[in-house]
């Protein structure tokens, strides 16, 4: 049967497609289908058909081949369960040693505490303190990130440069939305003009490079409601949270195959509201969850998987140039 001959729509072939290729069985297949309002005989035959294209046989040949790499993955997360680890930690006045010893090396998160306390950032900065003192500064943002569900994944569509005057009133009056964000991704961290601001942060002593180049932080600031979408980082991050809070979740980067990646590092997953119709598997995902306060710092290993919500108005940093001999963990991924 063809697809124009069918009346399934588009995504739902190629959902049937993908979940075949990994393993699903039909029966648990057509019963996803059913409950999205499929006829059940439609669901039968259009099972039928993709089980038989040679296509989706291909495909399940090269999926058994990575079903090992994925059993090895599965033997990761119940050896993490067994291991007690399954919270995401909050620690106070950890030593570099102990920080690589036991979480970057260890490839484990962690919530650092006291590491901020030296900061005029936690003394100074406000809406009202980057208003009098940069608001003529021209800064890019992301926008009009509502009408754009795939928005993190397309940010050239989203790019606005406004004074940071304008942006910081559209903060102070917008309330909650996900609509507009100053993300790390637009480098405002880099412009002349926010040089002394730069000044506000250091470097957490024996964990980052004390010589803190603008290239080696990054710059967040936006609303109560902002979102970022779950995904990993290609490199261990340390995101320093300044100003509000931010709710966190986390799933280990050897779970990769129960978050239905997409787009290069996105997952499908909408960490906040999981569809477990659509998306199975991520109902045997480990994840980790805190609330980071002002003063803590999140400590994000290379790969893995994190949705962040702002629940105030927020101003994080992040660094990512760890002094270590070499410097920072990459994740090559294919092209």
């Amino acid at each position: 049967m063809s697809r124009e001959d069918s009346r399934l729509a588009l995504e739902w072939h190629t959902w049937l497609a993908e979940n075949l290729a990994l393993g699903v069985s039909a029966e648990d297949a057509r019963q996803v289908l059913v409950n999205a309002g499929v006829e059940d005989a439609l669901a039968q035959r259009e099972i039928a058909a993709a089980q038989a294209h040679p296509y989706v046989a291909g495909a399940r040949r090269i999926g058994r081949r990575y079903e090992w790499l994925e059993a090895l993955s599965d033997l990761y997360a119940e050896l993490h369960r067994q291991s007690g680890e399954v919270r995401l930690e909050k620690r106070r006045d950890l030593s570099p040693e102990a920080f690589f010893s036991r979480y970057y090396f260890g490839h484990r998160p962690v919530v650092l505490q006291g590491l901020m306390e030296d900061w005029p950032a936690m003394r100074r900065w406000s809406l009202a303190d980057f208003s009098e003192r940069f608001g003529d500064v021209e800064v890019e943002i992301m926008s009009g990130r509502d009408t754009n569900p795939d928005h993190a994944s397309q940010p050239d569509k989203h790019r606005q440069v406004v004074p940071l005057r304008e942006y910081v009133r559209r903060v102070e009056t917008a309330g909650e939305t996900n609509d507009f964000y100053m993300v790390p991704r637009n480098e405002n961290w880099k412009r002349d003009g926010l040089a002394r601001l730069r000044e506000d942060i250091r470097a957490p002593a024996g964990i980052i490079d004390p010589e803190l180049r603008p290239d080696m932080t990054t710059l967040l600031l936006g609303p109560p409601g902002t979102v970022t979408p779950l995904h990993h980082d290609n490199m261990n991050v340390l995101l320093g949270q300044v100003m509000g809070r931010k709710h966190v979740r986390l799933v280990p980067s050897f779970q990769r195959h129960l978050v239905y990646p997409r787009h290069g590092t996105f997952s499908a997953v909408d960490a906040a509201q999981p569809d477990p119709a659509r998306f199975p598997l991520y109902g045997e995902a480990t994840v980790l969850e805190a609330v980071v306060e002002p003063g803590e710092m999140l400590f994000l290993p290379v790969g893995w998987w994190h949705w962040v919500r702002a629940l105030d108005v927020s101003a994080s940093v992040t660094f990512h140039h760890f002094q270590l001999p070499g410097g920072n963990t990459h994740l090559r991924t294919p092209q």
